[in-house]
């Protein structure tokens, strides 16, 4: 079991279009898992997640966050 300090993740959350999200790679890291595996599973696993679980970012956000 892997501990995560609340403070790590407090950290790791920025406000996006009004928003506050974790980027993909923080929340992989969180789990221990590689990005593309988290992704992977989100993708087929959508309908256990609320409708605005998941946004993509336009690239200038991306840009800003990368």
């Amino acid at each position: 079991m892997r501990v995560v300090r609340a403070g790590q993740i407090e950290e790791r959350i920025l406000l996006i279009r009004g928003e506050k999200i974790i980027i993909d790679a923080d929340l992989a890291g969180f789990y221990g898992v590689p990005t593309k595996r988290l992704n992977e599973q989100v993708k087929r696993n959508l309908r256990r997640f609320p409708k605005d679980f998941v946004f993509r970012l336009t690239p200038d956000e991306a840009k800003e966050v990368v």
